[in-house]
């Protein structure tokens, strides 16, 4: 061999020969290169190794299961501990629950309820036991459902004793701006609901309608529209009731819009086009949240029933003047007022065309209160499907109206009567709950804010399912059965399976 590449200089030799033969550019460029793979490689190698450690496993876990079945005393009760085994591959007649946890979604917001002056008028009307039990029951993560979210009202909606205003009729400088009406009743519960929370929860607050003199019409009820000379005062409105709420010691996470722009009603109401509110948002609402230094408080666009919400989402999300002030979409479940079934899809639609933009579930009841329904099984399976639909097409948050009625489902002070999960008889100081508090509470008490959605599917359309992992690594499936007739499932991770049963007309929460 040619001693020039041997020996002790056969380094210095070779690093000669390729300075002579490439320009120290290229030497540069190919080191670098060389690095950046390298770099690549180990990186990547990392992020393997982290995934694999984090991956979630059913080795040596049980699964606990929580019940709550029509017909029976079962309310969130704890009903039996499963252990997994070896499935590879279920046969056809083998009824499944497929999880995949490798498969992620979206991060859960919250779920809760809305602090109304109807919901805070009847709460005060408890004994002091009644209200302890009450809030134990919404707000304690141990002794109750453990709520997260809560909306209120920016000055009133139906549900309250009356309508009103922060302000004196006609004062377009807001000069006598006041939240001294909400210190009385609503105020007070949101305190002790945050409270009994851990001290923190998430608050969001949206409007029913501008004071009289800013509309069309000059009611606070019936629709009409607000006067484009009072844009601006009524903006300025929202930033007004943020500030005064935070510095009551409640801190306000964000506002919606309008609550459900396209009806007229007989209570308060206010009508805002798509382009309107698109409109609105854009040039007066975002930019003086913004000068307020109120920019980082998130706004809620629509507010309404699921039928139409797409066509708003394409007429305002597709403005990116006016997109870069929403932080996403609400939505509402009334569009079965027209006889149809609730439009599910719709919400997927909205989550595949604008993936950036969030969704969340602003308000739903039952509506019509009677008395004699208040265990009407169907009304608790309206939530329970309304929850798992919603979440596995993208939601975020779900928020239910009223937290608390009264006996005759109010007050409500044009009279429309609904359903609350829970409801107190104010001539006997009793709470009652109905299926739809147990319904609500699968999915509240278990699966815990900032959870991850993965990858859920049944292998019988009479079963519906949801699967969230906690930040405590916890898994969490619920699993709802929609017939009449018990059924026997696989609850499937991977290879390994746990064999389940689940009563007719039933949900059930699996810890494992």
């Amino acid at each position: 061999m040619d001693n020039h590449f041997t020996g002790r200089g056969s380094c210095r030799n070779i690093h000669l020969v390729i300075a002579y033969l490439c320009p120290k550019k290229q030497i540069m460029k190919k080191i670098t290169s060389t690095i950046f793979v390298l770099a690549s490689f180990f990186v990547f190698a990392q992020q393997k190794n982290k995934a694999a450690a984090n991956s979630f496993s059913t080795k040596n876990k049980t699964v606990t299961v929580y019940t709550t079945a029509e017909s029976t005393n079962l309310r969130l009760s704890k009903t039996e501990d499963h252990t997994f085994s070896d499935l590879a591959q279920p046969v056809e007649t083998q009824i499944c629950v497929f999880v995949n946890p490798d498969k992620t979604y979206q991060s859960l917001l919250g779920i809760g309820g809305a602090v109304t002056d109807a919901s805070a008028e009847v709460f005060a009307k408890l004994s002091k036991e009644k209200q302890q039990e009450f809030l134990n029951a919404y707000y304690s993560a141990e002794k109750g459902i453990g709520y997260s979210l809560l909306r209120t009202t920016i000055h009133s909606s139906d549900f309250a004793s009356g309508s009103y205003t922060y302000i004196n009729e006609g004062d377009t400088e807001l000069k006598s701006f006041s939240i001294e009406h909400d210190r009385e009743f609503k105020i007070p519960l949101i305190k002790k609901a945050t409270e009994t929370a851990g001290g923190k929860i998430i608050l969001y607050a949206s409007p029913w309608s501008p004071p009289a003199f800013m509309k069309s019409n000059k009611n606070m009820l019936k629709g009409g529209t607000l006067l484009p000379e009072f844009f601006q005062p009524w903006a300025a409105y929202y930033t007004k009731f943020v500030k005064a709420y935070e510095k009551e010691g409640m801190p306000i996470w964000g506002i919606s819009v309008q609550n459900e722009p396209m009806a007229v009603q007989t209570w308060e109401s206010c009508v805002f086009t798509a382009e309107a509110e698109r409109d609105f948002l854009k040039n007066y609402l975002g930019p003086t949240m913004k000068k307020e230094g109120l920019g980082s408080k998130k706004i809620i666009v629509w507010d309404h029933n699921r039928d139409l919400m797409l066509q708003r989402a394409n007429i305002i999300f597709n403005d990116p003047e006016a997109s870069k002030y929403a932080w996403g979409m609400g939505f509402h479940w009334y569009e079965t007022w027209a006889g149809g079934n609730q439009m599910f899809e719709n919400v997927g639609k909205v989550h595949a065309a604008f993936p950036d933009k969030n969704l969340m579930f602003t308000e739903g009841c039952v509506e019509k209160f009677d008395a004699d329904k208040y265990q009407f099984w169907v009304n608790g399976e309206r939530y329970g499907s309304s929850m798992i639909h919603d979440f596995n097409n993208g939601t975020v948050g779900w928020t239910d109206w009223n937290i608390l009625l009264d006996e005759k489902g109010g007050p409500n002070h044009v009279g429309n009567f609904c359903f609350a999960p829970i409801h107190a008889d104010t001539k006997t100081g009793e709470l009652i709950y109905t299926p739809s508090y147990y319904y609500i509470g699968h999915f509240s008490k278990f699966i815990r804010p900032e959870a991850k959605r993965v990858s859920s599917a049944v292998s019988r359309s009479n079963l519906l399912s949801t699967s969230f992992l906690n930040k405590d690594g916890k898994m969490v499936t619920v699993v709802m059965n929609q017939s009449n007739t018990a059924v026997i499932y696989n609850l499937c991770v991977g290879t390994q399976a746990a064999e389940i049963s689940i009563l007719p007309n039933a949900i059930q929460t699996l810890i494992y």
